[in-house]
C-alpha cells in the first residue's frame, strides 16, 4: 500500500517537473505532468491545469473543463484559483452565469489578499452585483486592492470620492486616486483626470495637463476622452488650435457611438466635417 506521503511526494515531483516544462514552453508535456498531480489531489497543479484549459496551452481550449479544475483547486484553499472560478461565473464561461457565485469566490480570494479579486469583490459590493449593494464594504475592499496597487481598484476607490459612495465626497482624493490609476495606464481614470484639470476639480485648472492625460486615454480608444481631446484641439486650450485634429479626435468617437462627438462634428467649420 503506497503511503499519502508518498503520493503527496510523488504529486509534487510531477508539478514541479510540470512547471518546468511550462516554462519551457513544452506546454503537452506540462499538461501531462499536471494531470499526473492533480489526479493525485494536488491543489496547485489542479489551478495550473485549468490555467492550460482556459489559455489553450497543451490542450484545447475548454472552458468547462478549466472551470472543474479551478473549482477543485479552489475548494481546497487556493487564491488564484477562487479569483479564476470567479471570473467564470461572472463571464458565464464554463459554467452558468452567477453573480452570487462569481461573488463569492471573490471575497473569498480577496480575503487572501488577491487584488484583482479586491477590486472584483468590490465592484459587486459597489453595484450590488450577487451581494446587497453596500458602499461602506466597495470602498473598503477597493482601497485594499489600491493599496496593492492595483489600477483597477485605484480607479474604483476615486470614484467613490467622486460621487460620496461610503465616503465623504472629496475631489481632492478623488483626484489623487485617478492619479495613481492614470499613472498605471488605466484609461478611465486618465479620462477622469482630464476632466479635473479642465475643470479644476480637485486640482488646479491646466488645459495643458488637461489635454495631455485626455491624448493618454483617446490613443487607448476611450470616446470620452477623444471628445475632450477633441474639445481642447478645437478650442485652443492646452494645445495649438487646430480644426483638423479636433475633427480626427471628433471622428473617433463618434465612430463608436458617442453623440456628444457626431453633434461637436457637424459644429466644426464645413470643410473639416468629411
Amino acid at each position: 500500500m503506497v503511503s499519502n506521503a508518498s503520493l503527496k511526494e510523488e504529486s509534487e515531483q510531477a508539478l514541479r517537473k510540470g512547471l518546468d516544462l511550462y516554462g519551457k514552453k513544452q506546454f503537452e508535456e506540462a499538461v501531462a505532468e499536471y494531470r499526473k498531480a492533480a489526479e493525485l489531489g494536488n491543489a496547485d497543479a489542479q489551478f495550473c491545469l485549468g490555467v492550460c484549459y482556459e489559455a489553450s496551452r497543451g490542450v484545447d481550449q475548454d472552458y468547462a473543463e478549466a472551470a472543474r479544475w479551478f473549482k477543485m483547486a479552489a475548494e481546497q484553499g487556493v487564491a488564484g484559483a477562487q479569483y479564476a472560478l470567479g471570473v467564470n461565473y461572472h463571464n458565464g464561461l464554463g459554467v452558468e452565469q452567477d453573480d452570487t457565485e462569481a461573488a463569492r469566490w471573490f471575497k473569498m480570494a480577496a480575503e487572501q489578499g488577491v487584488a484583482d479579486a479586491q477590486y472584483e469583490i468590490g465592484y459587486c459590493y459597489e453595484n450590488g452585483k450577487g451581494v446587497n449593494c453596500d458602499y461602506a464594504e466597495g470602498v473598503r475592499w477597493f482601497k485594499k486592492g489600491a493599496d496593492q496597487g492595483n489600477a483597477k481598484a485605484q480607479y474604483g476607490l476615486g470614484a467613490c470620492y467622486q460621487d460620496g459612495h461610503g465616503v465623504d465626497q472629496d475631489y481632492a482624493e478623488a483626484a489623487r486616486w485617478y492619479r495613481k490609476a492614470a499613472e498605471q495606464g488605466h484609461a478611465g481614470a486618465q479620462t477622469n483626470l482630464g476632466v479635473y484639470y479642465y475643470l479644476g476639480q480637485g486640482v488646479a485648472e491646466d488645459k495643458t495637463e488637461a489635454a495631455r492625460w485626455f491624448k493618454m486615454a483617446a490613443e487607448q480608444g476611450e470616446a470620452h476622452a477623444q471628445v475632450g481631446l477633441g474639445v481642447c484641439y478645437e478650442g485652443g486650450f492646452g494645445v495649438a488650435q487646430d480644426y483638423a485634429e479636433a475633427a480626427h479626435w471628433y471622428k473617433k468617437a463618434a465612430e463608436q457611438g458617442d453623440e456628444a462627438a457626431e453633434k461637436a462634428l457637424k459644429n466644426l467649420p464645413k470643410e473639416y466635417r468629411k
